[in-house]
């Protein structure tokens, strides 16, 4: 039961980053401000949310977690701002595509970290779930360009591999214990970056609707969504997690296509297709032995 429940938790922040795309495009703030907003916002949001339910912080399983908690928050700080970055020096098919090796790169680290066997099946379903992101992801249309891009999208792809990793070993903390620290750290490690590289004037101006989408974005894709997704990977096998994570990109697909009107074409249709049926194939799996 309460692995079911983490699915469901996973899959439902999912979908809600799968959301933030539609949001970042009426926007108009520079991605590194977004980013640092976010942490703080969401930071803040958790505080207020344990403030209100009373939930206390367990302080002593915090400082023996604490050093893991540092460096998966900083790793998160820098997984946004290199995705950032790779949207900036190329298209955001090529960008996404590198990014979405994140997976990828879990699934062939995870039998020799945290030595969970790989069967033939899920090895299928990752294959069918890669080829589907890379269906998805336009790069047949556009080509590749902009090697720094693709360095970058790589980078991020790492980093975000990295915490999926290094959350399954933070041990006791409860959701909201976790998102506080590891948000908190993203925020602190994007704060030199923007302000190294961004021109903050345009943030003095003004504006109702970015200023209160720019909340939306802090509260429900960051504090609420990180809550569900660290709450879930950690009772969940880590190759399930990696494949789950490509409901992401297919909710950003389907919404832009019915939101912004962007190109829906037959690759994209049967990249969807793969992807969510990769996802269905492993759960029918996992399924499967239990009931035997």
């Amino acid at each position: 039961m309460k692995e079911n429940q983490a699915k469901l938790k996973l899959i439902i922040s999912m979908i809600i980053f799968g959301t933030i795309g539609i949001f970042r495009t009426y926007i108009p703030y520079s991605s590194g401000f977004v980013a640092f907003a976010r942490g703080l916002i969401g930071t803040l949001f958790i505080i207020a949310v344990m403030l209100f339910k009373r939930v206390r912080i367990n302080k002593s399983l915090v400082k023996k977690n604490l050093l893991l908690l540092c460096i998966s928050g900083a790793l998160i700080g820098f997984n946004w701002i290199f995705l950032f970055e790779a949207y900036r020096y190329t298209s955001v098919s090529t960008a996404t595509l590198c990014y979405y090796m994140a997976p990828v790169i879990v699934i062939l680290l995870a039998p020799f970290i945290l030595k969970e066997k790989q069967s033939p099946k899920k090895i299928f379903c990752s294959v069918a779930a890669i080829i589907g992101a890379v269906l998805i992801s336009g790069v047949f249309g556009e080509g590749v360009y902009g090697l720094r891009g693709v360095l970058f999208g790589l980078a991020a792809a790492f980093l975000y591999a990295s915490v999926i990793l290094m959350n399954k070993f933070i041990r006791g903390l409860g959701d909201y214990e976790k998102t506080l620290v590891q948000l908190g750290m993203a925020a602190v490690t994007i704060l030199p970056y923007v302000l190294l590289t961004d021109d903050l004037s345009s943030v003095l101006v003004p504006n109702v609707l970015a200023i209160s989408l720019l909340i939306v974005v802090g509260i429900i894709h960051t504090g609420l969504a990180y809550t569900l997704y660290f709450g879930s990977v950690e009772k969940i096998k880590v190759q399930t997690a990696a494949i789950f994570s490509y409901i992401d990109p297919v909710t950003a697909l389907v919404l832009s296509a019915v939101i912004l009107h962007e190109d829906f074409g037959l690759l994209k249709l049967i990249g969807s297709i793969l992807i969510l049926g990769a996802t269905l194939i492993s759960e029918l799996e996992t399924k499967n032995k239990i009931e035997k």
